[in-house]
């Protein structure tokens, strides 16, 4: 398990940083992701996915709100709360950074050899499930 987690830990420090576009801090984007996967969101619940302060966490929505990318709206069904959704123009972002990521990633999967891009493909959907078992259960 160790060499898997450095293995990991080595592709992410590539991964995160291969998208040329849109200079936005590490949690704007990770709240961007997040929220284009399960928008919408209290503040409460970015909190806990972020990771982040609650006061850390309400600045920076209100942030991305003034930018455009998301927007708050009452929660219909406790009247007390306010929902978090990504609008298109935060959608763009993310769709943008992904194409971004591909079109990087091409250049680099170009260098494996044969044998490796098939290692690759075939590790997939055990990379896939482990993403899934580390979500909360209500986002699988």
């Amino acid at each position: 398990m160790d060499r898997f987690a450095l293995a990991v830990e080595a592709f992410n420090e590539v991964f995160i940083r291969l998208p040329n576009l849109e200079k936005l801090s590490f949690t704007t984007l990770s709240v961007l992701h997040t929220l284009s996967r399960t928008s919408p969101l209290r503040l409460t619940d970015l909190t806990a996915t972020e990771q982040v302060t609650q006061s850390a966490i309400t600045q920076l929505v209100t942030r991305l709100e003034r930018d455009g990318l998301v927007e708050r709206r009452p929660d219909l069904v406790d009247k007390r709360a306010v929902l978090v959704h990504i609008t298109t123009k935060g959608h763009d972002v993310v769709t943008a950074r992904h194409n971004d990521r591909v079109a990087r990633l091409i250049p680099l999967m170009g260098q494996l050899t044969p044998a490796e891009r098939q290692a690759l493909a075939g590790a997939l959907p055990v990379l896939k499930r482990i993403g899934e078992l580390g979500q909360p259960a209500d986002r699988v």
